[in-house]
């Protein structure tokens, strides 16, 4: 029941392609016609290009990606990088986050897309904590 949720909220925040069917494999075709500059889906190959940066699935499977080492935590929290943060706005997001990737929602996946849910989890968890609070936050502005 939860992947029809899930699927109806990620196409609704903008995160999951409208149209785009479950685990379906990327075609020889899209794969060769696809840049390579840019890194690819571990699970089927596919492009993950420009505008990753509000993308957890695979537009050509859906299957969870790693987590991006270089986000800093207003852009992943959709932050301004100030001191002034909207408190409301930062925990509506990081429960529309954690719905997304908490690693319940992934037990019937993939090894790797649960380890990849406890790490997306845990970032989220550590950028809610680190923004929430004016002194971390703070803190964190300056490092």
């Amino acid at each position: 029941m939860w992947r029809g949720r899930a699927g109806a909220l990620l196409r609704v925040w903008g995160f999951w392609p409208t149209g785009v069917p479950r685990r379906r494999p990327l075609s020889c075709d899209a794969a060769s016609q696809a840049g390579s500059n840019y890194p690819r889906c571990w699970n089927c190959g596919g492009p993950w290009g420009p505008g990753r940066e509000d993308r957890f699935f695979c537009p050509q499977c859906r299957a969870l990606q790693a987590p991006d080492p270089t986000r800093d935590y207003f852009s992943l929290m959709d932050c301004n990088r100030s001191f002034r943060v909207d408190t409301a706005k930062l925990q509506h997001r990081y429960q529309q986050l954690q719905r997304l990737v908490h690693p319940d929602f992934f037990s019937q996946r993939s090894q790797t897309e649960k380890d990849f849910s406890e790490k997306h989890s845990t970032l989220v968890n550590d950028a809610y904590k680190t923004l929430l609070a004016p002194l971390s936050r703070g803190l964190y502005l300056v490092s």
